[in-house]
């Protein structure tokens, strides 16, 4: 391994320090103290001199084996970012010009005892810029990013993460390094580079059988045979093989049958069962004496995209069966964790990834503007249950269509498809963000007799070059080209259809911000919902890692300057306006917090009420729209300290959104809408069974923590895997029953519950703005905190009902069990789950509490 220490120089060599590897030239000059933290204040713009600079790597070392005495010696990156001559001894091997790719140099001829190895990159922005003048034949849209995100020109002519040269939620940092790992490796006979296993169940034979694929480089000039043992101890099965290895690179392919007698536990996404894995041990006993053995991991899970016709319906469904059960999809789409690739350890990836899996997620979307995720990512989905839906990276924009960038891009997809087909999490391969919805709703005012020309690069990109490699590469996983898309409709289309925001097809992307987000009817009924979502602010104690005093106000630069979206801090007052009564604090800073507080409690409750609505429409069609299977709200974390669509904030702190996220997607749920002034109730269940439950339905006065009325309706069915009606009464009937009740004086709340200790969260409607809410009075909240083991007890008390209590703990790590909640009863008990050691008295003397009446 080259990992370790490197020389880093810049172009001129005025600038010359130590630095890691993997890593980039931001971290490098960070590590050495050169620089302050990219993300305090203004440095996105005040360091842009690092990315427009050429930096040069460099590093002697010895050769740790006797350098003549094997036949082939390569150099291998897994990963440079991205630009890049390489150079061993003077000589130069080759270039880069490809973060996604892996490079492999042979350097059998160049490497001594001791040797020097260089890698002279050249400026990400530069390069981009000069690709863009080069190619004359048309222009290829868009050329830049909106001013307000302040970032960097022609990213769609550079294989690289697309978000690095901002996003309107990240800043812009064009890294220049070397990302992966980088090692030498010397073999003199053969050689394995890719090693891969996919299940296939067969239906008419009840049997389960492995594809195993190992591509090997071969280095004799005659082919060696051999005998491949695989064996899974667990599953009795044990297969032998003869293999002949032909000279060159090539591949052998082996189909395992599992022994029948064997019980086969399948993978089940989180909530639907275990995530069994085996230990199997596949032995390479060659001719040449040299035997290996790889020890690997294997799933067992079949994955159907289903598109069929719908009775009573236009179009088709669109929703995963897994293992033969259809299952409904919650969750989020994932984006780089950080700007700094090489920041992103485990742990960080750990905690999102646990968090989303504790939020009651089953899936997230890697979405196609950042980077294939590391390994340990998808390792850790698998064991967590948390299904996939992996884009490629091409996102908002047209891409060119010449030979080398093609070339690159298939390459690019080949390693990648090789590299993660293993991995059971991974549900289906999507060719890119938002391309097609680009093209066909002429985001880029393309002249109309030119589009043609665009449809050209886009079938020949996506469904020519990546969907033709991804078929040969990985049989067992559904493919589409974009996202949104239409699906079967529009690859009848000719793959891009007319409206790929049709809600009879496919997948939809929908945002507004202009519209009232608590009514359910702005929403649109889709098969399957992969994006939607509003902005909030991250936590003072987050924001303020990275400000000075005079940046906290809400409408400071700082505060400007961090809004990537265009007027995404007037829409949140807008949002926030509807129904909530805006901030007067004439304290600056009281001012500030309490703004913040306001955009997380109306982020959750906008997102809430669509989810809800997503959830309660899988079983039913209404005017031909409906039977919806999937909700993957915009975004689950963010990549730095700003105001985003994340429910998780830069460190991985919980927003009032990833608390809801744990009752929207909660396995039972009662949902509530309001149509024609009549509430109606549905049981939405992802169980296996159905279930006999009680619904409770509760009605309180804002002014009095004791119910007004309460109702038990018992023996409602709530069916499995299901959104079921199972209460229905107009409002008024309801508020007459309960006297003394208006609709700004009181409040819904409601629950199931069944014999066996199953009970759902409790819910809750509003049936009036609570900016118009009459009776609701300041609470006098007091809290308690006690030790238990590892965990931490608050136990809350309040003298009033209180909406939307919230505990903040400033920059301790951890979560709550509960936050943001409807306090409608004088205590409640609250579990801290630290995710490092602290202490009773470090949580007190940091904790916050705040209703929506400490808003002044």
């Amino acid at each position: 391994s080259l990992r370790g220490s490197w020389r880093l120089r810049s172009g001129n060599g005025s600038v010359s320090l130590r630095a890691e590897v993997p890593g980039c030239v931001h971290t490098a000059l960070l590590c050495r103290g050169l620089i302050q933290d990219p993300y305090y204040r203004f440095n996105d713009v005040m360091y842009r001199w690092i990315s427009l600079d050429n930096w040069t790597y460099s590093r002697t070392f010895e050769t740790p084996f006797a350098v003549r005495k094997w036949q082939k010696v390569n150099l291998v990156f897994e990963g440079v970012d991205t630009v890049a001559q390489i150079l061993l001894n003077n000589v130069t091997l080759g270039r880069t010009d490809n973060m996604f790719n892996r490079y492999s140099f042979d350097i059998t001829s160049v490497i001594q005892e001791v040797n020097f190895v260089e890698v002279r990159f050249l400026s990400a922005i530069s390069y981009a810029a000069e690709q863009s003048r080069c190619h004359k034949a048309r222009s290829i849209p868009p050329a830049c990013p909106p001013p307000v995100q302040r970032g960097e020109c022609h990213v769609n002519f550079i294989r690289k993460e697309q978000c690095s040269f901002s996003w309107d939620w990240g800043p812009s940092f064009p890294t220049q390094g070397i990302w992966k790992d980088v090692r030498i490796e010397a073999y003199s006979h053969y050689h394995l580079i890719y090693f891969s296993i996919t299940p296939f169940f067969v239906k008419s034979a009840q049997q389960w059988y492995l594809e195993v694929e190992s591509i090997f480089d071969v280095v004799s000039s005659k082919p060696i045979a051999g005998l491949v043992t695989v064996n899974i101890p667990k599953l009795q099965t044990q297969q032998m093989f003869t293999v002949k290895l032909q000279p060159g690179e090539g591949s052998i392919v082996l189909l395992v049958n599992i022994n029948k007698s064997a019980a086969v536990e399948a993978w089940w996404p989180n909530g639907h069962g275990r995530q069994t894995g085996y230990n199997m041990t596949t032995t390479f006993m060659m001719e040449a004496g040299y035997q290996m053995e790889k020890f690997s991991k294997v799933y067992f899970r079949t994955v159907e995209l289903v598109q069929e016709p719908i009775p009573g319906s236009p179009g088709l469904s669109f929703y995963f069966r897994i293992n033969g059960l259809p299952i409904f999809i919650k969750g989020s789409n994932w984006i780089p964790a950080d700007s700094f690739q090489d920041r992103v350890t485990y742990d960080t990836l750990r905690l999102l990834l646990k968090s989303a899996a504790d939020a009651n997620m089953n899936a997230l979307r890697v979405w196609g503007g950042g980077v294939y995720e590391q390994d340990e990512f998808y390792d850790i989905c698998d064991e967590l249950g948390i299904m996939i839906w992996q884009d490629f990276m091409f996102a908002c924009a047209l891409y060119p269509s010449n030979q080398n960038y093609l070339e690159s891009v298939r390459e690019e997809v080949a390693h990648q498809v090789r590299r993660l087909k293993s991995h059971p999490s991974i549900i289906l391969w999507s060719g890119n963000n938002e391309n097609e919805a680009a093209i066909a709703s002429n985001w880029f005012s393309i002249p109309y007799p030119d589009i043609g020309v665009y449809i050209k690069d886009y079938v020949t990109l996506y469904v020519k070059n990546i969907r033709e490699i991804v078929l040969s590469e990985d049989k067992s996983r559904p493919f589409v080209a974009s996202s949104p898309t239409n699906g079967l409709e529009s690859v009848k289309e000719g793959w891009l259809s007319r409206d790929p925001y049709d809600t009879h097809y496919g997948d939809t992307h929908f945002y507004d911000y202009n519209s009232d987000c608590w009514n359910w009817t702005v929403y649109p009924k889709t098969r399957f919902a992969s994006e939607y979502g509003f902005q909030s602010w991250p936590s003072f104690s987050t924001i303020e890692k990275v400000s000075s005093p005079e940046d906290w106000s809400y409408t400071s630069n700082f505060s400007l300057h961090r809004q990537h979206h265009e007027g995404g801090n007037i829409q949140m007052l807008q949002e926030i306006g509807r129904h909530f009564k805006l901030p007067q604090s004439p304290d600056p800073v009281k001012h500030f917090k309490d703004m913040i507080y306001l955009t997380q409690v109306m982020q959750a409750q906008c997102i809430k009420t669509e989810t809800e609505f997503y959830r309660f429409s899988q079983s039913e069609i209404i005017n031909g729209e409906g039977h919806t299977m999937g909700a993957l709200y915009w975004q689950l974390n963010d990549i730095w300290q700003a105001p985003s669509w994340a429910s998780l904030e830069y460190g991985g702190k919980w927003k009032l959104l990833h608390y809801f996220a744990q009752n929207f997607f909660a396995p039972l749920l009662p949902v509530a809408y309001e149509d024609k002034g009549m509430l109606h109730i549905y049981g939405v269940s992802d169980l296996h069974e159905d279930h006999k439950l009680t619904l409770r339905v509760v009605v309180h006065a804002w002014s009095s923590l004791e119910p007004v009325c309460t109702l038990a309706k018992e023996g409602v069915t709530v069916k499995a895997q299901s959104a079921v009606p199972i209460y229905k009464e107009s409002i008024s009937d309801l508020l007459e029953r309960c006297r003394n009740c208006t609709r700004k004086s009181c409040i819904i709340t409601f629950s199931l519950m069944g014999e066996d200790g199953l009970r759902s969260p409790t819910n809750h409607y509003f049936l009036s703005s609570l900016k118009d809410a009459v009776g609701l009075e300041k609470t006098q909240l007091s809290v308690s905190v006690s030790q238990q083991d590892d965990l931490y007890i608050f136990v809350l008390q309040t003298t009033a009902i209180a909406p939307f209590v919230t505990l903040d703990v400033g920059s301790i790590k951890g979560r709550f069990s509960d936050n943001g909640f409807l306090m409608t009863e004088k205590k409640k008990m609250v579990v801290f789950y630290p995710w490092e050691p602290t202490s009773v008295k470090e949580l007190e003397s940091s904790l916050v509490l705040t209703s929506l009446l400490d808003v002044v």
